[in-house]
């Protein structure tokens, strides 16, 4: 019914959102009709709603889009915001249909409105700590954390994450995966933070939190829908779609390639930078130690500057660190670098036509190199 009357606006007035009852109620009442243009926005707004509806029910009958060769997404705008990633573009904070939980339905105990940027962050870092069973704190600068660590004590793993490299987290996103409770060791807690994000807080934790005025604090639950396991990007001319990076994997599964194996205490950090680099922009180099993030590259068009990058911010907690590469090394040089500034073993996919290359440097710097067999390039 509602789609045929909107096909028939010229002669029809089709209604779907309350918000439109009260004016058109008054134009009515007042004995003016509705122009032409108005008549054409409201069945628009018609045939979206119906869209929606329809998407809903496609999604709920079968939730792996990829099946298809056709697809909508059917998003539910929930707020507008202030503006986009600049103050000249427009934004919105939309839901998908049958959803729950995530950012987008994040619970906002304190601070000002969220804008675009801040979504986003926000989004990054709840996904990075959300990866990890163990506790785990991150700080988050422009979608990439530089600062992350597991530890059994929830202070314990945001300080360790902090000083990562305490530079980069001035200013930035700390989220946690478990509850946020005050402690008086936090050691960095007076240290200025835009967002603090955890599945929930402590009353005790809330009230000195919220002293800050400045700082945004968010309740977030695990997201689930049918979209969850969806990565979707508009592009020109249409989109992108595939599905999340969320391959479950193994340290028993990778292989060592080198001489020496690596010690229980490298596997460990190893295992803990492989999980961290997959949420680092590719190429991504990260360097760990103590289950602790101490260094990273992240962006750059070539390896070798990661790993120079990744090194320069460790500075001297590099020695003694391990790294993981999101992608093959192509050439021995990164390798060569890897060793001077200290790193004892390595994580990588392997796949390179150089690997034999990369194994030998590997070998005379007694480097442990361990070959995982997948990427988790992430642009």
């Amino acid at each position: 019914m509602i789609r045929g009357a909107a096909k028939n606006f010229p002669h029809v007035i089709v209604v779907v959102d309350p918000a439109d009852y009260g004016w058109i109620a008054e134009r009515l009442a007042a004995g003016e009709d509705l122009t032409q243009d108005e008549r054409r926005s409201l069945a628009r707004k018609a045939f979206q709603h119906v869209a929606l509806y329809d998407t809903t029910i496609s999604q709920y009958l079968g939730e792996d889009a990829l099946e298809l060769d056709e697809t909508t997404f059917g998003f539910s705008r929930l707020s507008t915001l202030r503006y986009g990633e600049n103050p000249h573009q427009q934004a919105g904070l939309y839901a998908a249909p049958l959803s729950s939980g995530g950012i987008v339905r994040a619970k906002q105990l304190h601070g000002i409105d969220m804008s675009y940027t801040n979504y986003l962050d926000a989004d990054a870092a709840w996904r990075v700590v959300a990866d990890f069973d163990q506790p785990a704190a991150t700080v988050i600068k422009h979608t990439n954390p530089c600062g992350l660590a597991v530890h059994d004590d929830q202070p314990t793993a945001y300080r360790h994450a902090f000083e990562g490299d305490s530079v980069s987290a001035y200013g930035g996103i700390v989220a946690f995966n478990s509850h946020a409770h005050r402690c008086d060791r936090a050691g960095n807690a007076r240290r200025p933070v835009r967002h603090i994000i955890a599945p929930a807080y402590e009353e005790a934790a809330l009230d000195v939190l919220r002293r800050r005025r400045r700082t945004r604090l968010l309740e977030v639950q695990p997201a689930s829908g049918p979209q969850e396991g969806l990565d979707v990007r508009l592009v020109s001319g249409g989109a992108l779609v595939q599905q999340t990076d969320d391959i479950a994997e193994s340290p028993a599964d990778w292989k060592v390639v080198t001489e020496r194996e690596p010690t229980d205490a490298e596997l460990a950090d190893l295992t803990f930078a492989w999980k961290a680099a997959k949420h680092i922009k590719s190429n991504t180099i990260v360097l760990a130690k103590d289950n602790t993030l101490v260094g990273m590259g992240a962006g750059q068009p070539n390896r070798v500057v990661s790993v120079h990058l990744a090194l320069r911010i460790a500075e001297d907690k590099a020695k003694g660190s391990v790294l993981a590469s999101d992608a093959f090394f192509p050439f021995a040089d990164n390798i060569e670098m890897a060793a001077a500034g200290g790193i004892t073993a390595i994580a990588e996919p392997g796949g390179s036509i150089r690997d034999d290359e990369v194994i030998a440097a590997a070998n005379e710097h007694n480097i442990a190199m361990l070959f995982t067999g997948t990427r988790h390039f992430r642009h």
